[in-house]
């Protein structure tokens, strides 16, 4: 029974159970969905064991990346269960496989117990998560959206807005508080499963809360009345009217949204510890902290999209997000690591090759190898994030990484057998280790001289753009779409745009990092999409605000 001060708001008290049963389950799906990104180097060795550390690292991320490739079919199979049995059973559904899946990486033996099976089953367990995670968001949007008053839908839906950022900063929580009180080493060994087996008691929370809950007031009367769609796929997506919108979604809201909402996050957490070589748990403090800072924000939006409209504030975020990113990610390497700043001035660095032997080093499959000497030479130094300049030299000669006056003859490594090559790779690495050092750059970034409110502060402007394309996006897809095939045709778009722009961006900034030789340059993926989705939003996509959406 809702409470006098929730009646004058307008709020009921089964309108705050929905916002907050949704949110909270959908928390700690995020939860668990996260643990594995922001554990992926220790993953990397526990089950990529066997290639050397940034292999085993890019292996990592890729298996990250196969949870969010499948996540549109999840999408696509849940949307249609969600459209024809209804909201709530498909909840369940997906939280269960989410859960136990996360439960199962918690148990599983390493590569050193059960050999190439340990990854195996590890990324099979990484595509359950996916598919899970593609049918939870759109069902958790839909159903807020579908309780909530017409003029709050914005401020009500941006609740499931916060799940994503609240699910990492909690992972990141649990992660920091089981690595301090067991130490770094012994968390490297063991203690990384923790935070994967706690994830039992909060799915044993979600599944008690989901129980309880009921079914969508519009996909009930819409049931009622018998007119749920019996082929929500062909309408949604073999019907041109509708199809126009799914596409206008995807390339006009959110590709854009996903970009600038992986970088705020993830990008920004690679970028600290993988290219700053900031330490792993101040790198952690600092992001979980402007995510605490920044969270309130996705509200803000959300409740302001009621106002004035969704598509200003995400088309504004897109924006402005494309307009300042070179800035903020190099003060970041400014205030976080000064010494590499200043050995990226003082000691310029070139790589000397054949032009042919030089490829783009997108590998989404993980399989392929690059073995040529130029490739091996740019891979090294853009994993020890060293900028460099690229030069010509003769065809068929060896690449020669060239710093100062001093140079280091790359190797090709096609035809070598594994014991050759580990041992070879070896002692390159080695070598333009110790050269690199000699010129200035540094192996860590040094604690104290890391500018932390500095940081922090770059940190929570990049999660403000987060919040402003994020926080209002829910309420527009729902609005975009009608009650009989909303599930599906909302879910599809989302999870190609976060799933796929957003969660290959790692692989690809990576790749054009290596490809250009400068350490910002893998962020004109995200820069670039933006800009896309800001020219199609503003010229194609409709304000949803006043839709109606109880129309079947």
């Amino acid at each position: 029974m809702a409470t006098a001060d929730a009646q004058a708001q307008g709020i009921t008290a089964e309108e705050r159970k929905v916002i907050f049963a949704s949110s909270l389950g959908t928390v700690f799906e995020w939860y668990d969905f996260y643990l594995y990104g922001s554990l992926a180097a220790i993953i990397a060795k526990q089950f990529f064991a066997g290639t050397d550390p940034n292999t085993a690292f890019i292996f990592a991320l890729l298996a990250f990346a196969a949870g969010f490739l499948v996540r549109p079919f999840g999408a696509i199979v849940f949307g249609r269960l969600g459209d024809m049995v209804g909201r709530k059973y498909t909840f369940l559904v997906t939280i269960l496989i989410m859960g136990v899946s996360t439960f199962v990486v918690g148990l599983l033996p390493n590569y050193a117990s059960i050999g190439i099976a340990a990854p195996v089953i590890l990324i099979t367990l990484r595509i359950l998560q996916g598919l899970a995670l593609g049918g939870e968001y759109g069902g958790a949007a839909t159903y807020v959206a579908e309780h909530a008053p017409d003029d709050k839908r914005g401020a009500f839906t941006a609740w499931i807005q916060t799940t994503a950022t609240l699910g990492l900063f909690l992972s990141l929580m649990v992660i920091l508080a089981t690595r301090t009180a067991i130490g770094e080493e012994a968390f490297a060994d063991w203690g990384w499963r923790i935070p994967f087996l706690v994830s039992v008691f909060l799915l044993a929370i979600s599944v008690w809360i989901r129980l309880s809950m009921n079914e969508s007031p519009a996909f009930q009367r819409m049931k009622d009345e018998g007119k749920v769609s019996k082929a929500p796929l062909s309408e949604a997506f073999g019907q041109w009217k509708n199809l126009k919108l799914v596409i206008l979604a995807l390339v006009g809201l959110t590709a854009g949204q996903a970009v600038v909402w992986y970088t705020g996050q993830f990008y920004a957490l690679f970028f600290l510890t993988q290219t700053l070589k900031v330490d792993g748990a101040t790198a952690n403090i600092l992001i979980a902290a402007s995510l605490l800072i920044g969270t309130p924000f996705f509200i803000v939006f959300g409740s302001l999209s009621d106002k004035i409209g969704r598509k200003k504030i995400i088309m504004a975020g897109c924006v402005i997000a494309a307009v300042t990113y070179f800035p903020i990610f190099k003060a970041l390497t400014h205030y976080a690591n000064p010494a590499l700043e200043s050995a990226q001035t003082n000691a310029p660095v070139t790589v000397i090759a054949d032009p042919a032997e030089c490829q783009f080093q997108f590998n989404p499959t993980g399989t392929k190898k690059f073995t040529s000497s130029c490739d091996i030479a740019k891979a090294k130094l853009a994993a020890a994030s060293v900028n460099y300049k690229n030069e010509t030299a003769p065809a068929g000669t060896l690449a020669v990484i060239k710093v100062g006056d001093k140079t280091l003859e790359s190797y090709s490594a096609a035809g070598m057998s594994k014991e050759d090559a580990t041992a070879k790779d070896k002692e390159f690495t080695d070598q333009l280790k110790e050269l690199i050092k000699e010129a200035g750059y540094p192996a860590k970034a040094d604690p104290s001289q890391i500018n932390k409110p500095m940081v922090l502060l770059l940190l929570f402007i990049l999660v403000i753009y987060v919040t402003m394309v994020y926080g209002p996006i829910a309420a527009m897809l729902v609005e975009m779409f009608p009650t009989r095939i909303r599930y599906t045709s909302m879910s599809l778009p989302y999870h190609i745009g976060n799933g796929w722009f957003g969660g290959l961006l790692p692989t690809t900034s990576f790749a054009l990092v290596a490809f250009k030789g400068d350490i910002y340059y893998g962020l004109w993926y995200p820069i670039v999409i933006a800009v896309i989705t800001a020219i199609v939003g503003t010229m194609f996509v409709q304000e949803t605000k006043d839709n109606d959406i109880h129309q079947h």
